[in-house]
């Protein structure tokens, strides 16, 4: 996977040559190039935003040097990316998109700053907007971040196959809790059934333990599961006097 990134501020992006995804770029499963927008400002100054038509406050990513910024990363590889503008006004970001745009080959990510950007850049080079909650940054680098982030966990090979596909959203559900040594901490001790050594039980306590977890926290993600009658039972006998049954 190849990820370009547009941005005013490429020095933002440090965390996406940390950790998980530096060993990504080091072991050539995931590229990711970063580009700064002024290369393509007009003028001594590179200049590429000005005041809005109509007044108001703020300044706008002007159209001209973000289209041509756009133009030239596209042609940096042969594959054609898909142009992705990350605004509060998107689609809002879930694991079920990251896991779609997880199979492209190539994106380019568009980082607004100020009060945007043209348009008439969103009319006709962007392909898709996306938010990642609803809420006001200063600009798109971060979210940008949190897209690559999870879009680089996903490619195969960076992080073992068994791990993602337990992680929460994976199964719809959220993460079973996790615990290491020592058995005891402070006069808390690990469920007896982890140390049982009896496999078949301890993922049944794992799928118990994630309904509850999201009964608890997310019981919204719960009405888009199909949950067996075992699973509604558990979530019965498990909730509050007066909450009503699992979904």
């Amino acid at each position: 996977m190849r990820l370009d990134i547009l941005t005013l501020f490429p020095e933002i992006f440090a965390p996406l040559f940390a950790s998980i995804p530096a060993r990504a770029q080091t072991s050539s499963r995931v590229q990711v190039e970063l580009h700064n927008l002024r290369d393509w400002g007009r003028g001594r100054h590179r200049q590429v935003d000005d005041v809005p038509f109509g007044g108001g406050p703020g300044m706008v990513i002007q159209a001209e040097p973000l289209a041509a910024a756009i133009r030239a990363v596209g042609a940096m590889d042969p594959r054609p990316p898909r142009v992705i503008y990350l605004t509060p006004q998107g689609t809002p970001l879930t694991q079920t998109l990251v896991e779609e745009l997880a199979d492209r080959p190539r994106l380019v990510l568009v980082c607004g700053h100020y009060e945007g950007i043209d348009e008439r850049i969103r009319e006709s080079l962007v392909d898709q907007e996306i938010s990642i909650g609803d809420y006001v940054l200063s600009g798109g680098e971060l979210p940008a971040m949190v897209l690559a982030d999870a879009l680089i966990r996903l490619v195969p090979g960076v992080i073992d196959s068994e791990s993602v596909a337990r992680e929460s959203f994976s199964t719809g559900l959220l993460d079973h809790p996790h615990y290491s040594r020592p058995a005891v901490f402070e006069g808390l001790s690990v469920p007896e059934v982890l140390l049982s050594g009896h496999h078949g039980r301890i993922e049944e306590w794992r799928r118990e333990q994630a309904l509850l977890n999201t009964a608890r926290r997310r019981p919204d993600l719960l009405e888009a599961l199909d949950l067996s009658q075992r699973d509604r039972e558990l979530l019965t006998r498990f909730q509050p006097p007066g909450s009503g049954p699992g979904p």
